[in-house]
């Protein structure tokens, strides 16, 4: 089953994968470097086909002359598979974590060697608990599934602590002010109807505290300097009975009051992310607003100044040490996808093409 960190619905992503599946997918023997980067060393994660058993993990290190770009460093150091639909990674100390959905697990990966150091299962007995996404704090590393639940894992035995009940199939989490924000999408129950909550999990106590109500359907979660927490929801898709239809939208809740603080229904997302301050909104249309979390106001309603074309953004990334906007493009979703990196004015830096199938997120390191 597949919801994305992202850019599409539930439903729709699923369909186009379910298709595609049955598509010959067509191997272009990237990568290739187009541009010149920054000294910069990046992994990159791709989701793959469905039934497809064929995520994938790239790295890729310019800081020096002789570039490394490596399309199958997983597959490469481990001589097996990454496993099926890679949704989410993140670095913690020496480690990668990767979020692996349709095998339930999560891959700890060395990120000097990219061997892997442990994979751990996500069941529920026998039943798969569909992990999604991961964030880390103290020590731990924190891992909402769409059984309902958030695993809460020892960063140095690589083991399961504990696990919390949240709402209807977690699909985003960050944390501030030691409190853990879950979104509640509900999105495999989307027949009957979408969860609308934003779960609020005390850490010292790993119990849920509060659920605030947002809008159906949401999905990622990020925070700004204040400590205020943004979630995007992702509305119902009810593109054929616009009488019922709910578009998409951006929320601030304070994190200190836990409280739904505004909506800001004239902004549609797709996918965000936030560095100093600015949200950079990547929408259905392949633009990207850029949105002031200070005066909550949208600042530009294209941050791409130049004639660079994105064909289907599947995920947005900012390396925080120069402010470099990252776009993962899927493109027809059938053939390898491409990593478009922007500096900081919105003009094209460089491209790696060809990365992996179904390309959804970049980590640095």
């Amino acid at each position: 089953m597949k919801t994305k960190k992202t850019f599409f619905s539930l439903v729709f992503v699923s369909l186009v994968l379910a298709f595609t599946a049955c598509e010959k997918v067509e191997d272009l023997g990237g990568p290739k470097l187009v541009g010149t980067p920054d000294p910069v060393r990046l992994f990159v994660l791709s989701e793959g086909s469905w039934n497809g058993n064929n995520s994938g993990l790239a790295f890729f290190d310019f800081t020096s002359n002789l570039k490394i770009m490596k399309a199958d460093l997983f597959v490469s150091a481990n001589n097996r598979s990454l496993g099926e639909l890679a949704n989410d990674m993140g670095v913690y100390g020496s480690k990668l974590y990767i979020v692996v959905n349709g095998s339930s697990t999560v891959e700890v990966v060395d990120v000097k060697t990219g061997k892997s150091l442990a994979q751990i299962s996500m069941l529920d007995e026998k039943e798969e608990r569909q992990p999604r996404y991961v964030d880390f704090y103290n020590g731990k590393a924190y891992v909402c599934s769409f059984d309902g639940t958030v695993a809460k894992i020892d960063t140095t035995s690589l083991e399961v602590d504990a696990f919390v009940n949240c709402g209807a199939n977690p699909d985003g989490l960050c944390i501030v002010n030691g409190k853990l924000y879950v979104s509640n999408s509900g999105g495999l129950n989307y027949i009957d109807g979408y969860d609308n909550t934003v779960s609020v999990v005390d850490l010292s106590t790993f119990t849920e505290i509060k659920q605030i109500t947002v809008d159906v359907n949401p999905g990622k979660l990020m925070t700004d300097s204040e400590g205020d927490v943004y979630v995007y929801t992702r509305g119902n898709y009810d593109f054929e009975n616009m009488e019922n239809y709910i578009p998409s939208r951006f929320h601030r809740i304070s994190a200190e009051t836990d409280e739904l603080v505004e909506s800001f229904e004239d902004i549609q997302v797709a996918d965000f992310s936030i560095y100093d301050d600015k949200a950079y909104i990547y929408n259905y249309d392949n633009t990207i607003q850029v949105f002031d979390c200070k005066t909550e106001q949208v600042v530009s309603a294209n941050f791409i100044t130049d004639d660079t074309v994105i064909q289907s953004g599947y995920g947005i990334d900012i390396n925080r040490s120069n402010g470099d906007v990252y776009i993962t493009d899927a493109k027809s979703y059938t053939v390898l996808g491409d990593v478009i990196c922007f500096d900081k004015d919105g003009k094209l830096k460089f491209k790696i093409e060809e990365v992996g199938l179904n390309p959804n997120k970049v980590v640095f390191y």
